[in-house]
């Protein structure tokens, strides 16, 4: 049987980085497509962006023989955005020799708060 093409949600989603470090990264993702059926953005569509965002800079803070991996999200919404895109910034709280949180703000087009998420990643061993 063929095994199906792997495609990582954050590409799913129209997840596009803009800018990536282990002090900063930004991201955008498409209101379109990423919608509750009411025509919203999903709040689970925040929290894959918020994850991707955290994640992208706790494994750079880890090095290039780590990964990191999500081990807590929270997410607070704050308002509805009904279309465009919406901007993610992820900046460390902690960085640690095993653990990094990272605090996120995404916000609409016209720089209003959307949400405030923070993702706290194990950094592991690459397997």
């Amino acid at each position: 049987m063929d095994q199906p093409e792997t495609v990582a949600l954050h590409d799913r989603m129209g997840i596009k980085i803009l800018e990536a470090t282990a002090e900063r990264v930004v991201g955008v993702l498409p209101v379109l497509g990423n919608t509750q059926p009411s025509g919203l953005l999903h709040g689970g569509a925040s929290c894959v962006l918020a994850e991707s965002l955290g994640s992208i800079g706790a494994t750079l803070h880890a090095g290039p023989d780590r990964v990191a991996v999500g081990v807590d999200i929270n997410a607070t919404h704050h308002r509805a955005a009904r279309g465009g895109v919406v901007t993610g910034v992820a900046v460390p709280v902690h960085r640690g020799r095993t653990v990094a949180t990272y605090d996120v703000v995404i916000a609409d087009d016209q720089e209003r708060r959307v949400c405030s998420a923070r993702i706290t990643c194990q950094l592991i061993s690459k397997v």
